[in-house]
């Protein structure tokens, strides 16, 4: 009787226990991601034995222990890659990303730790200098922008111009970290060459270190004057953002109904109101035109004016008969002809 009765407490226990779990499913499905968050946080703050209940699903899901780095170099491995995390802790797997077109290191990589306390070792200090490089890293459900999209990154991101060629990322973390501690900073170097580019850039933590590097009339740096400027400032130029193709909307010109719009084919039934042939009108001859009215004369004709003959007064021939006489009473001589 005393197993019996054992028994009976033990399933009605066990089934108390199912509908209980089943009623809180259905009144937590309903609940928004938030209110979830905000109600396991206060039952783990309130209950140690929740909280390591949290720890311990949180540690199994690698979302909280996959890192992402970006800003290596182009000739970093996936072994230098694990050698600089595994200070930290035991690494599940790490790789760098390749192109499959070209083989060569895109820049970035993952590394996923076999606990969670490493990854979040790691993320107290994100900046790792690997073969001359300053890496950055943070979590990969961030996606790859990560600490980047914080507001005030457009005041904490400096470029660096004129650099001289042989000018490493090294020297160049070394020469503005006097001014602040510096989060991210690289030389630019060609994917095919691995020579400089030229130019850098810069990311402090503080946006007070930031300001202090461009203010400092010694910008002298491998014997060049180099710019410093906001990285927002240099690449902000006016650009023509081209409409999408799925904005632009053939609109049909209206034209007459009597004719055929353009990339139409011509309909086979004419057109309400028209007929097809149309008659033509014949043009009139010359002879229906008549002539033109003669324009009447301003003024009246007059006949001409008869004039008298002038005739023309010719000197007889020899001497005169009286000698012309000059200026003084002197005679005046004419020379012969």
């Amino acid at each position: 009787m005393e197993d019996l009765k054992k028994r009976k407490m033990e399933e009605m226990g066990n089934n108390g226990e199912f509908s209980t779990q089943e009623q809180l499913r259905s009144l937590l499905d309903p609940l928004a991601k938030s209110q979830l968050v905000d109600l396991l946080s206060r039952l783990g703050s309130q209950y140690p034995s929740i909280a390591e209940e949290i720890k311990s699903i949180a540690s199994s899901d690698p979302v909280h222990r996959k890192l992402f780095v970006r800003g290596l170099a182009w000739n970093t491995s996936s072994e230098t890659l694990c050698a600089a995390f595994r200070v930290h802790g035991e690494i599940e797997e790490g790789a760098v990303i390749y192109d499959k077109a070209t083989g060569k290191s895109r820049g970035y990589g993952f590394i996923t730790y076999k606990h969670m306390e490493s990854a979040q070792t790691a993320l107290r200090a994100p900046s790792k200098l690997i073969d001359g490089r300053l890496a950055v890293c943070n979590l990969a459900c961030e996606g790859l922008s990560g600490a980047s999209t914080t507001p005030d990154l457009a005041q904490r991101k400096l470029y660096i111009g004129g650099l001289a060629p042989d000018v490493s990322s090294e020297v160049l973390l070394n020469y503005f970290g006097r001014h602040g501690e510096i989060e991210e900073g690289s030389v630019a170097y060609d994917k095919d060459t691995n020579e400089s580019r030229g130019f850098g850039f810069v990311t402090y933590k503080t946006v007070e270190a930031a300001k202090k590097a461009i203010d400092d009339p010694q910008k002298i740096l491998g014997g060049r004057t180099i710019i410093v400027k906001l990285a927002d400032t240099h690449k902000s130029k006016p650009v023509q953002t081209p409409l999408p193709a799925a904005a632009v909307v053939p609109v049909a010109l209206p034209m007459a109904p009597a004719y055929a719009q353009p990339g139409k084919a011509h309909p086979h039934v004419a057109p309400a109101g028209y007929t097809y042939p149309q008659a033509v009108a014949p043009y009139p001859t010359a002879s229906s035109y008549a002539s033109p009215p003669a324009a009447p004369a301003p003024y009246p004709t007059q006949p001409p004016i008869p004039y008298a003959p002038l005739a023309a007064k010719k000197d007889p021939p020899g001497m005169p008969p009286t000698a012309p006489m000059g200026m003084g009473g002197y005679p005046y001589y004419i020379g012969k002809q």
